[in-house]
């Protein structure tokens, strides 16, 4: 008929084999995983928020082929974006593209904190919640808080590469981090996380070592910064700690 078709390589986004398609005559771009999402076609939500945990989650750790693409097809006149999961998008495509664009490049989108914890007896939650409110009191940008052992993991990833900064809270266990601690910093580190300020809270009731643990594993990580201020919790907070958590405040709220 009368469509003409051209077909753009695009391993790795997400599988090795994809291809995409641009129908020059309609302008119309079929990107395959790309600009795809979770959810329902007929529910009504925000794009951006399915979207970016579908993009962290399934192909975050593929930012460089993403660019790839982008160098492949960013002149191309698109009318409509059809991927292969969500809905067409045929209006404010400089959005979608804008978001694509950070989030391959693993820059920070919004400003805020996100912390993250693990906690047995409740008291490093206290510790968290004490940072929490103390960072509210000092109007900083958005806080979003995570127990990993009971919220969704995959919104905690999504977050932690939304946000510039990161605190990671957890108990010492077998001389280790607590083990759901360890299983999100995996997904981070393994999406490639980078670009970020990450501070560090760690209990042990006698030999705390969370903190150190926590830290070698983003030592493969591009462009940490480290706050300057880690919290040493030996079992329940201290007057010591209170002080520590303000410092760590006053560090991320800069």
């Amino acid at each position: 008929g009368k469509h003409n078709l051209t077909f753009v390589m695009a391993p790795m986004v997400h599988w090795p084999e994809v291809m995409m398609t641009y129908d020059t005559t309609d302008k119309i771009f079929f990107s395959a995983d790309a600009f795809g999402k979770f959810g329902a076609l007929d529910v009504e939500e925000e794009w951006d928020c399915e979207a970016r945990r579908y993009y962290i989650g399934i192909v975050g750790k593929y930012g460089p082929m993403v660019q790839k693409l982008f160098a492949k097809v960013g002149s191309l006149e698109i009318n409509a974006i059809c991927p292969l999961h969500g809905p067409v998008l045929t209006e404010n495509l400089g959005h979608y593209l804008n978001l694509y664009t950070i989030w391959s490049s693993y820059q920070v989108e919004t400003e805020g904190t996100v912390i993250a914890y693990t906690s047995v007896y409740g008291n490093t939650k206290k510790a968290v919640e004490v940072l929490a409110q103390k960072l509210e009191e000092k109007s900083c940008p958005k806080v979003s808080v995570f127990d990993l052992a009971r919220d969704d993991m995959a919104e905690a990833v999504e977050d932690a590469f939304r946000y510039g900064k990161l605190v990671l809270a957890s108990i010492t266990y077998n001389a280790d981090m607590f083990p759901f601690m360890k299983t999100y910093i995996d997904h981070l580190t393994e999406r490639n996380y980078q670009n970020r300020t990450i501070g560090l809270i760690e209990n042990g009731s006698w030999a705390p070592n969370a903190a150190k643990v926590m830290k070698a594993e983003f030592e493969k990580s591009k462009n940490i910064t480290w706050l300057d201020t880690t919290v040493k919790i030996m079992s329940s907070l201290s007057e010591e700690n209170m002080e520590q958590l303000d410092q760590m405040a006053e560090e991320l709220c800069k």
